[in-house]
């Protein structure tokens, strides 16, 4: 029996083997895992096990099968492996890897259980573990819920290790050398007399060798990456503009394409007169597509110019047209039969609601727009043998799958070649650029058609961010709060998103409810009911999903209280806390921005705590009340992580999140009117800007035992701590986004 055949049935344990001239290392944690999809690439005289580590003639890859954002991700899936495998980051490239099975993502079950992630009782576990089953099973490999860390921590540092030990085995088998007598130093195998084996020249000896499995991770004592500033690998690049993104892309023999769609999402178009655009220069072909038409030309300015000149008559949207009418459709969900989910159900709310004045408020968080700044866009080459996709994307096998469906190809025959992503924000978690762009492709067959939407399109198509509205009602008594009664109203994004995807959705969306029903807070009664608004425009997630709007809706509400009760915002929040690590991060934010010292009149402080996928999230937002409106003066945040892999990248993410959380807060929606959404581009749909952002003072901390992503749990807390703030400043409540309709800010 062949070497090969006997690679092709073995189980995909961890392992190690040579792919292209070299070697190639990985790990997973079932006894009967996914085949190795590297096998595939496979030439005479190479050989492949395993699929996050090659080590060729011209150096070491990491495949880092998780998608990068802008968040580092491929940085910090380099970083764990390098950490074991003993390599140093300048001497390793990294590549994505195919879309496969294997990349399945093991974090993502957290989030689908109905248990708040601070409990780890037994059940708690066990229900995570079934839910990761059908994900492994269905090889869900996706990039979201800041699952890039989790997923990779034990995974890719076994990987390392495995990598590690082995070819030192391959040393003994060329030098004689026992394997306990060698180290691993910068890429090589340093041997007792201090000569010294680059990796490089071990791989034929290694892809001969069973793995070396029987492997320990090394106390984090003997760290040299985690835990340390580090250059990130795309820092030079980005920082010199030479950082290659989908948009960059140029073949010989390309066709550029342009889309116009529906602008009322969902809707058909009934009829169209080309004639103009015909007669445009450059134009090539007009191709109707799913919903829309779209231009071939031989510069994307023509394609999309010709496709303007485009006379079209489109038919309704498919849901109510303006946005009275989803606000009202939020309203009247409140009823028992439109609950969803009631996970948080403590003590007798009613009865103690009925006994006391009640404290009560609504809040409405509006849809929201991702709007990345790299145009939207995806290149597809079609032919009768293969079609290849170059795309950032962060649903691989998804838009393998789809692609497959448009142009009849097998699934194993579409080759998705994973792009730098310039923003995402969730936006890439959608493929309808991608099922354009294949549509567009099979008009002109063995052609690259890059398809990039103009900022119009692809906001008037963008899947927003949910729109959604809370009613609280609460009481206090003898300075504490005693009764928090919150109910969430929105549509179910993970219905309208999975149901683009082809995946079956049943049960509760925990979603409805993220953010509010597992807040760690000791309140005597306490309610949190969700409630499943029909489904109106389409919706995807936006980075923090259901805890975007849900942090806002809790926290704000619970301030309320607090000062109903007339007791400290901080020492409150403190009182009723009941999960350690998330005191300690109340504490930290509270040391931090020396929160109780006296200000000056006009300036004030807010703080604000949000638990989402994972991590216990505080910010305080310091402020000053102007004659020309709000200045945000400093935010000071605090997050709990279990490990912080690279300061520097948890500081930019953090901040980062801030940024998004109060920009959006301030000025940003997106609403529509006869269907259509309004803003279109940056100048309706504004950020931050420079002169505008504080100064952000961030700390992780790391005393939990789960390690978590950081990605999106700055976001929640933002809004509520900015809305307290003003509160404390000016004592007026804002309860619905964006808060530029209400009050000034400069």
């Amino acid at each position: 029996m062949s070497r090969a055949a006997k690679i092709g049935r073995r189980s995909f344990l961890i392992g190690s083997a040579a792919v292209a001239g070299g070697v190639a290392f990985g790990v997973v944690l079932y006894r009967r895992p996914h085949d190795n999809p590297l096998l595939d690439r496979l030439e005479p005289g190479q050989a492949a096990l395993t699929p996050y580590v090659l080590v060729t003639a011209d150096g070491v890859t990491l495949i880092t099968p998780r998608a990068d954002l802008g968040q580092g991700a491929y940085h910090l899936q380099a970083a764990l492996i390098a950490e074991e495998l003993d390599v140093t980051l300048d001497q390793v490239t990294v590549d994505p890897g195919p879309p496969d099975p294997a990349y399945y993502n093991t974090a993502l079950a957290g989030d689908a259980v109905p248990f708040p992630a601070t409990d780890d009782g037994f059940l708690a576990r066990t229900s995570r573990a079934v839910m990761d089953a059908p994900m492994k099973f269905m090889g869900i490999q996706i990039t979201g819920g800041s699952t890039t860390v989790p997923d990779a921590w034990d995974k890719l540092r076994h990987a390392g290790a495995v990598a590690r030990e082995t070819l030192k085995a391959a040393a003994e088998v060329k030098t004689g050398t026992p394997r306990s007598a060698m180290q691993t130093e910068q890429g090589a195998v340093i041997l007792p007399d201090g000569s010294r084996l680059p990796y490089t020249d071990l791989a034929t000896e290694a892809a001969a060798l069973e793995p070396v499995t029987d492997v320990v991770l090394r106390d984090p004592a003997q760290w040299r990456l985690i835990g340390q500033d580090m250059q990130r690998l795309d820092i030079v690049a980005k920082s010199t503009g030479t950082q290659g993104y989908g948009i960059d892309l140029k073949f010989d023999d390309m066709l550029h394409a342009a889309v116009r769609s529906n602008p009322r999402p969902g809707g058909a178009m009934l009829a169209h007169d080309a004639t103009a655009a015909r007669a445009m220069r450059g134009v090539q072909q007009i191709v109707p597509i799913t919903g829309g038409i779209g231009v071939l030309a031989d510069n994307s300015w023509r394609a999309m110019q010709a496709v303007q000149a485009i006379e079209i008559d489109w038919g309704p949207a498919p849901f109510p047209p303006e946005m009275d009418a989803h606000w009202q459709a939020l309203a009247d969900s409140f009823t028992d039969d439109r609950i969803d989910s009631r996970n948080r159900d403590d003590g007798d709310v009613d009865a103690t609601l009925a006994a006391s004045d009640q404290v009560t408020a609504e809040y409405r968080a509006p849809y929201l727009a991702h709007a990345p700044l790299e145009p939207v866009n995806a290149t597809v080459r079609v032919t009768p043998e293969r079609v290849d996709v170059w795309t950032a994307t962060q649903i691989p096998r998804f838009v393998q799958t789809h692609v497959a469906e448009i142009t009849g190809h097998d699934s194993a025959d579409v080759h998705v070649h994973v792009q730098m992503a310039g923003g995402s924000f969730g936006h890439r978690l959608e493929d309808l650029v991608v099922r354009q762009a294949a549509e567009l492709a099979m008009a002109a067959p063995g052609r690259p058609v890059k398809l990039t939407l103009s900022r119009e399109e692809d906001m008037a198509h963008d899947y927003p961010r949910q729109i959604a509205m809370a009613r609280g009602r609460g009481a206090v008594a003898d300075g504490r709060v005693m009764a928090c009664d919150l109910g969430i109203a929105m549509p179910s994004v993970i219905a309208s998103q999975m149901g683009r995807l082809g995946l079956p959705v049943a049960g509760p969306d925990l979603q409805i409810v993220a953010g509010a029903w597992d807040q760690p807070f000791a309140i005597p009664h306490y309610r949190v009911t969700g409630y499943r608004a029909p489904a109106l425009a389409p919706i995807s997630s936006w980075r923090s999903v259901g805890a975007s709007t849900n942090g806002f809706f809790h926290d704000s509400f619970l301030d309320e209280l607090i000062h109903a009760a007339g007791a400290d915002p901080l020492e409150e929040r403190l009182r009723l806390c009941t999960h350690a690590p998330s005191r300690k991060v109340l504490e930290a934010v509270g040391e931090m921005s020396n929160w109780g010292s006296p200000l000056p009149q006009g300036r004030g402080r807010g703080v604000a705590y949000c638990l989402s996928f994972g991590v216990p999230c505080a910010e305080v937002v310091e402020l000053t009340a102007t004659q020309d409106g709000i200045r945000i003066d400093k935010v000071f945040v605090a997050a709990e992580v279990g490990r912080v892999i690279d300061p520097i990248n948890f500081e930019n993410q953090v901040q980062g999140g801030v940024i998004w959380g109060l920009g959006h807060a301030i000025m940003a929606e997106t609403t529509f009117s006869d269907g259509q959404t309004e803003q279109r581009n940056f100048d309706s749909f504004p950020f931050l800007r420079q002169y505008q952002c504080p100064v952000i003072t961030v700390r992780g901390l790391e005393n939990d035992s789960h390690v978590r992503g950081v990605g999106e749990p700055p976001v929640p807390p933002a809004a509520p701590a900015l809305a307290n703030a003003i509160f404390a400043a000016t004592g007026q409540r804002l309860r619905d986004m964006p808060f530029n309709r209400h009050i000034d800010f400069v």
